[in-house]
């Protein structure tokens, strides 16, 4: 064996025995409810349904819509899974970087990063 397969063969015999002991030790928590605490119904599949697969996709179509409305506003062009044929600013100038301040003094901010420390 090259020392780089011997190495590799080693590190994963290493993880396999490690994640195999701490499965082999884990086990169910044999423990009763404790007997001041109330012994909660039983969570029906629907809600559960709902709450862990219907409230993260309204948050990804609200985050879509709040990423994607304000250049359909502005009359941008969005053509998802289409061809780009060049890249896309999303809510910026609409003729790209031409429409950016240009810098007018030599303190001027505007215009990027400058060379000056």
């Amino acid at each position: 064996m090259t020392t780089k397969l011997a190495h590799l063969v080693r590190r994963t015999s290493i993880v396999l025995v490690t994640g195999g002991l701490v499965l082999a030790v884990a086990g169910p928590a044999g423990a009763d409810v404790p007997e001041g605490w109330s012994d909660p119904d039983a969570v029906s599949p629907l809600h559960a349904l709902l709450v862990l697969v219907g409230i993260p996709a309204l948050l990804f179509v609200l985050i879509t819509l709040a990423v994607v409305v304000p250049g359909l506003v502005k009359g941008e062009r969005f053509t998802p899974g289409g061809q780009a044929t060049q890249d896309q600013w999303f809510g910026g100038p609409s003729k790209g970087t031409a429409q950016l301040p240009a810098p007018d003094t030599e303190e001027s901010k505007a215009g990027g990063a400058s060379g000056r420390w």
